[in-house]
């Protein structure tokens, strides 16, 4: 939870409220932001709903939901079942299950607390003119997994502050909950759902850090008379022990349709040699990568170092790069 942001003291048999402080300088006095509601153990939320990250701790609302394949290495299936995930690499093969994840808006008031462990523009896209290498950014637009969404409700008209927020919802008083979908969020979806797909989650655990990749497809781009492909992929780094252990090495592995293998290695990522601790245990970032070829697979290692100055290697579950049959156009919408 974001410093001063928390579960304010309850009287016996109330509801638990989420509490922040006033604009005061001492900071000390709460108010109540929202009432806790209890998570779903089935079903899915739906647009409107406001929650707290269970990881991250910021405030966000849910836009829409996606159904995503969920290939979990830390749980291998039957050998006698096939597997839908390609790319194997000599491991054990893993067969994808449903999962819901979830389109949402972060609140800006949250953003500064949760910068150094989460990059809080998770979509970005290409830009549709001459250079080819333009990327552009939706800031405060994250996914997050049906299980780190915690719900609470709240009667203030315009709860989360983002600058999408009151063009793509609007109160309505007579719902649960009482934030609906305007047109313009219906539409905006229809039009970028290429480029905000998500499709396939990949997860796996080596001694208590978890791994998670999401790979996203871009679109392709023509440049020097060859097509250049382009993916994005998200990482969520999570230390499920109470050691502190610290990023230190990147080591990937890309193999182009193509034929071609190409190796990276470098120190930390997007820049960062981030710590997870028991307090702070999940850092999360997006980077991109290009092949001259409509697909591909990456996998590899991050290295990690203990208290005590040895290392011990984590494994990136192996994960396809695959561009979609229809070819895209660019995002609109999004200049308002």
């Amino acid at each position: 939870v974001p410093p001063g942001l928390g579960a304010g003291p309850a009287p016996a048999h109330s509801p638990n409220y989420l509490s922040a402080p006033r604009n005061r300088p001492e900071g000390k006095v709460l108010e109540t932001v929202g009432v806790f509601e209890a998570p779903k153990q089935h079903g899915k939320y739906e647009t409107g709903q406001l929650f707290l990250h269970s990881v991250f701790g910021y405030r966000g609302i849910v836009l829409f939901p996606w159904q995503a394949r969920l290939y979990d290495r830390d749980v291998a299936s039957p050998v006698t079942e096939k597997s839908e995930n390609a790319a194997g690499h000599g491991s054990k093969e893993v067969k994808g299950k449903t999962h819901t994840y979830y389109q949402v808006l972060i609140d800006a008031r949250d953003c500064p607390h949760i910068s150094q462990r989460s990059q809080t523009e998770a979509v970005t896209f290409l830009a549709n003119h001459d250079d080819s290498r333009a990327l552009y950014a939706i800031p405060g637009l994250d996914y997050v997994s049906h299980e780190d969404i915690l719900p609470y409700s709240s009667t203030d008209q315009v709860p989360i502050q983002h600058e999408l927020f009151e063009r793509f919802l609007m109160y309505d008083q007579t719902k649960v909950p009482p934030f609906v979908a305007r047109d313009t969020l219906c539409a905006w979806q229809e039009k970028n759902h290429p480029w905000l797909e998500l499709s396939d989650v990949h997860r796996e655990t080596t001694e208590n850090i978890r791994v998670t990749v999401i790979p996203f497809y871009m679109g392709m781009r023509e440049a020097q008379n060859s097509h250049v492909y382009w993916w994005r992929y998200c990482i969520r780094l999570e230390n499920l022990d109470s050691e502190v252990v610290q990023l230190r090495e990147r080591h990937w592995r890309i193999f182009s349709l193509s034929g071609t293998l190409e190796t990276v290695r470098g120190r930390g990522v997007v820049g960062r040699e981030p710590v997870l601790s028991k307090e702070q245990p999940a850092f999360q970032y997006s980077s991109h990568v290009s092949l001259q070829a409509s697909s591909g697979h990456m996998w590899g290692t991050f290295r990690f170092e203990r208290p005590d100055g040895s290392h011990f290697d984590v494994r990136i579950p192996p994960f396809s790069l695959e561009s979609n049959k229809d070819e895209k156009t660019p995002p609109s919408g999004l200049h308002w």
